[in-house]
């Protein structure tokens, strides 16, 4: 109806058809407020029943214990490498388990505000790996240990949540957020960029455990990263990402609708079977990592020959498989297939990957 292709990017990435349409419907006069989402104050009383709604849901959704907050705010997760610094290093020493780019990234950016501590990392594996609990290197003096829980570029994700002890656990989940059930009790801090699997870019959610917020920062933090303050005004403090907020929250509703994240994880573990099976059988390309640390978010795969890749690449774009380019520093392919992605699009990759193989082998 649409002539919509099958979009496999790892961010920004597709959003279900059903939250497009509703947002396409409210485009001009948003439940007879007479304007979209895009062009009412923040501070109305109907933007203001959104995010309410959207954060309501997301607790809902997520099973949100209530000593945590929630803050949707700016700056993508990339900007929360320093704000989970800044406002939990309280003593000056966090762990940081290293298993891909942006962790790797998140641990060098800690390193400018105190001892941030290498607990333990597989680059030396090519991050084809998560690593083991006897692996980690933690100590029980740390503030937190960060951890990045699933791995948009190297396509792993922790198959387990590490124990930490008494030391809260801090994960970035951007590219994993609500494509399954997750005890946030086990973790003191989870952020993530919602562009992945969420909203549109320029919204990231925060949801943080009471105790670790705190009001005496160092002055030199600016108040827009102060996670209290920004709690304290229910993401409010300034002009929140409005429309992410509001897709974010058409989102979650059609994830209830589904039947919530334990449905959600059902889909997501068919469509990433269906594709790891189709690759295990494969006689040209193959996945990398080990089984265990698999994602089910980013499927990653290669030929050995690097024309081959290239030329898949090429016909799979032209098929209407788009954004199947792996990243640059691993190569290869990389299928995307977050929430949104249909389970025939994933049937209709694996076909093409057989038709593929079967012209060039």
């Amino acid at each position: 109806m649409y002539n919509r292709i099958y979009n496999f990017s790892a961010g920004p990435s597709m959003l279900p058809l059903p939250v497009l349409e509703q947002a396409r419907d409210d485009m001009m006069n948003y439940q007879g407020s007479g304007m979209s989402v895009m062009e009412m104050s923040h501070r109305s009383k109907v933007y203001d029943a959104i995010i309410k709604q959207a954060e309501a849901d997301l607790r809902e959704v997520m099973n949100i214990p209530d000593n945590y907050k929630v803050m949707f705010l700016q700056g993508g997760a990339s900007m929360q490498f320093a704000n989970v610094a800044m406002n939990i290093m309280k003593t000056g020493k966090a762990d940081y388990i290293v298993t891909g780019q942006f962790s790797g990234k998140a641990y060098k950016e800690a390193q400018k505000f105190g001892d941030a501590h290498l607990a333990a990392t597989t680059k030396e594996e090519n991050f084809t790996r998560i690593p083991r609990q006897e692996e980690l290197d933690l100590r029980p003096d740390a503030d937190y240990v960060h951890i990045c829980f699933n791995n948009t570029i190297f396509g792993t994700k922790w198959d387990y949540i590490p124990d930490t002890g008494d030391v809260p656990l801090v994960a970035d989940m951007s590219s994993c957020i609500l494509s399954e059930p997750v005890d946030v009790t086990k973790f003191g801090l989870i952020y993530a960029g919602a562009q992945k699997n969420v909203a549109p870019a320029g919204l990231t959610i925060v949801i943080a455990r009471e105790d670790l917020l705190r009001e005496d920062l160092d002055k030199a933090v600016p108040t827009m990263c102060n996670y209290a303050t920004m709690a304290e005004n229910e993401s409010m403090y300034n002009t929140p990402p409005c429309y992410p907020i509001y897709i974010c929250g058409l989102v979650l509703n059609w994830i209830k609708n589904l039947g919530g994240l334990e449905a959600m994880k059902k889909i997501n573990e068919d469509k990433a079977a269906m594709l790891y099976d189709c690759l295990e059988n494969s006689k040209l390309f193959s996945n990398p990592n080990d089984k265990a640390s698999r994602s089910m978010m980013n499927v990653t795969f290669r030929a050995e020959d690097d024309e081959i890749n290239a030329k898949f690449v090429k016909e799979a774009t032209a098929a209407g498989f788009a954004n199947i380019k792996g990243h640059r520093s691993v190569g290869g392919m990389r299928a995307s297939i977050y929430n949104a992605m249909p389970t025939e699009g994933v049937a209709a990759l694996c076909e093409f990957i057989k038709k593929f193989e079967a012209e060039n082998l």
